[in-house]
């Protein structure tokens, strides 16, 4: 007789550090990865929302996410052909106006992998034809943004451009409860991630602790038979997902906090230096920054020491 592999309880077990060590993707490409018949039917039903399309065929989905190709923590992109579409869909919890050239990197890789794929040469006099590009982000996160939003990649150019002349353009639309709806109605499964992720939120704002919101919702979805028992099949792993992006966007956020100080901090030592060149008073640019007169006279003091020690040296 063939032993059975005896399942954790999961009461016991520290959810919050597994998932922390095991789960590495989002909720939203956990849904619409494509790795089986129901998953591909979730992400053919998002295209034709986005594209006002009526695929029915899942086999006209070619899945060609490439795993861990540029994001080293989540693993949130979803890419895909279908029509002559290259399409990429990326999950954000975050504003991030770099998308267009995250995008074109990714591209790369992709347009790279096709045409190996196909063995076609790019030193022949032939153009080699290659699937229009599509890149989609949905956005989930905390700070309001309109319902839809263009990134262009002309917008990072150090200098202008003629108008389309290089050009890479990010859509990002967002998906958070109340948003895009007529959007949210074409495709069920988007409508239930939205607001079931909006009712984990709800809890927290309430102020239920993290992990009982996230459990708590969960059961909220299986009694709401969300995403046709997706959640009653995978309870513990969504919520071991969802846990890991909390944790994700709190360290994020993080990051983003350190970065203004920082940058804040370092503004306020090159005003100071500016102010006192100008013959600004110690005390005056003091008091005009928020600063005590042992900082300013440190910062103005430092550029003339290390002169002072590189030509004693």
């Amino acid at each position: 007789m063939a032993k059975t592999k005896k399942l954790p309880n999961p009461e016991s077990t520290d959810i919050e550090e597994k998932a922390k060590r095991d789960y590495k993707d989002t909720l939203f490409r956990f849904i619409f990865k494509g790795e089986d018949d129901r998953s591909k039917g979730w992400l053919l039903s998002l295209y034709n929302a986005l594209n006002d399309s009526n695929y029915t065929d899942i086999n006209d989905l070619q899945i060609t996410t490439i795993q861990n190709a540029l994001f080293l923590t989540m693993k949130d992109d979803l890419s895909f052909l279908i029509d002559s579409e290259m399409n990429l869909y990326e999950h954000q919890s975050t504003v991030n106006p770099n998308m267009p050239l995250r995008g074109l990197m990714y591209f790369a890789k992709l347009y790279q992998s096709y045409i190996a794929g196909r063995k076609q040469m790019l030193y022949g006099s032939t153009v080699v034809k290659i699937p229009a590009p599509k890149f989609v982000v949905f956005y989930n996160g905390t700070t309001k943004q309109d319902d839809i939003i263009k990134y262009r990649l002309s917008d990072a150019f150090e200098k202008s451009t003629e108008p389309g002349e290089f050009e890479w353009t990010c859509t990002v639309l967002n998906v958070n409860a109340n948003h895009n709806p007529a959007l949210q109605k074409k495709c069920k499964a988007l409508y239930d991630y939205s607001n079931f992720v909006a009712n984990v939120r709800k809890r927290i704002t309430s102020g239920q602790e993290r992990d009982e919101a996230v459990k708590a919702a969960v059961d909220d979805a299986i009694n709401g038979k969300l995403l046709d028992g997706l959640f009653e099949e995978q309870k513990w792993e969504i919520i071991g997902l969802m846990l890991a992006e909390f944790d994700q966007e709190i360290y994020e956020k993080t990051v983003r906090e350190e970065g203004r100080a920082e940058g804040a901090q370092q503004k306020a030592i090159e005003d100071a230096r500016s102010f006192y060149e100008n013959g600004a008073s110690v005390e005056l640019i003091a008091k005009s920054l928020k600063m005590t007169v042992e900082q300013v006279k440190e910062i103005v003091m430092l550029p003339i020491k290390q002169k002072a020690e590189t030509a004693q040296a």
